[in-house]
């Protein structure tokens, strides 16, 4: 059946991913994520770039270079969010650890980041990715 071309190994199948569909309303889903690098050349450091996109229109809603991608910056970053533009329905991320507890056997708590609790406190969903490809437009 290889040979007749009726019949493919696993291999050399093609994996295909289902495109995420975009939310229909301005401000009701906001991807955020942090890129690590060296953005002024040699004239500075390297740096972060943390971006908040619009997921219904990929508006660039909030952009922050901070020295790392860390709790503390993301709070940055969200105060001038929400300042700027009011609180969103819900943010989308990667897996990060500002965002999820990493370790499955994390004892004792409620298994919630600092800003994932800040965000619970303020009646925003946090949702993570569950991988590259599900986010895109970041």
């Amino acid at each position: 059946m290889q040979e007749d071309g009726l019949w493919l190994s696993r291999k050399q199948r093609r994996q295909f991913h289902q495109p995420r569909l975009r939310r229909e309303c301005f401000g009701e889903l906001i991807q955020i994520d942090g890129s690590d690098h060296r953005w002024f050349e040699d004239r500075a450091a390297p740096c972060t770039l943390l971006v908040f996109i619009d997921d219904a229109t990929s508006t660039l809603m909030e952009l922050r270079f901070v020295k790392s991608e860390s709790t503390f910056s993301y709070f940055e970053a969200l105060e001038g969010y929400l300042l700027n533009h009011g609180r969103p329905v819900a943010f989308y991320s990667d897996k990060h650890t500002v965002f999820r507890v990493a370790k499955e056997d994390a004892k004792g708590g409620a298994r919630i980041t600092q800003f994932g609790r800040a965000l619970s406190e303020l009646n925003v969903e946090i949702l993570c990715a569950n991988s590259s490809q599900a986010k895109g437009r970041v």
